[in-house]
């Protein structure tokens, strides 16, 4: 009988640790968190009419490795980049005073998305504890391109890595450790 319970345990936690999912926040409610705990921000910056967009979401943050890294080191923001969402960021409001409700396909440009120059989707934004703007990336990643990305900012090695020849020597002896 314990051995039955034991493997059942075992099971289910297979179970939850492979339905790991990225805790997905506001940017409003990560830097209410952040005000509370600091942790850095990493930000997905999508639209709803971008195709890699949507293989980002199911290819590389449905991995186990990649929603579990995320969840422990960074608060996690969805963020549309023609959506409606209003905040005050750094002392600036932001909105989308563009936006066409009912709209399909393409719609204005979120002000937010302006403010960081985001320019392709999907992008990625990395921000410090105190929710400064370190750097984005863009493109669809998978799995083992974004890990080398979210371990280069949760180390903090980004701040020793300041040329591109120095990325592409941490590049070269990154090891990767997630599956996928």
């Amino acid at each position: 009988m314990k051995k039955l319970l034991f493997v059942i345990t075992i099971l289910f936690s297979g179970i939850s640790i492979s339905a790991q999912e990225i805790h997905w926040l506001s940017m409003e409610e990560a830097l209410e968190a952040q005000a509370k705990k600091p942790k850095k921000i990493f930000m997905d910056v999508y639209t709803s009419w971008c195709g890699p967009c949507r293989m980002l979401e199911a290819k590389t943050f449905k991995n186990p490795d990649v929603a579990k890294y995320i969840n422990e080191h960074f608060y996690a923001v969805k963020f549309n980049a023609e959506g409606t969402e209003e905040f005050t960021y750094q002392g600036n409001f932001f909105s989308n005073p563009g936006y066409i409700a009912g709209k399909k396909g393409r719609n204005a440009q979120h002000q937010f998305a302006n403010a960081l120059k985001v320019r392709g989707y999907p992008s990625m934004v990395f921000f410090d504890e105190q929710s400064n703007l370190i750097f984005p990336i863009s493109g669809f990643h998978n799995v083992q391109q974004l890990e080398v990305f979210l371990k280069l900012m949760g180390t903090d090695d980004y701040k020793k890595v300041t040329s591109q020849a120095q990325f592409e020597a941490y590049q070269k002896t990154f090891k990767n450790t997630f599956k996928g």
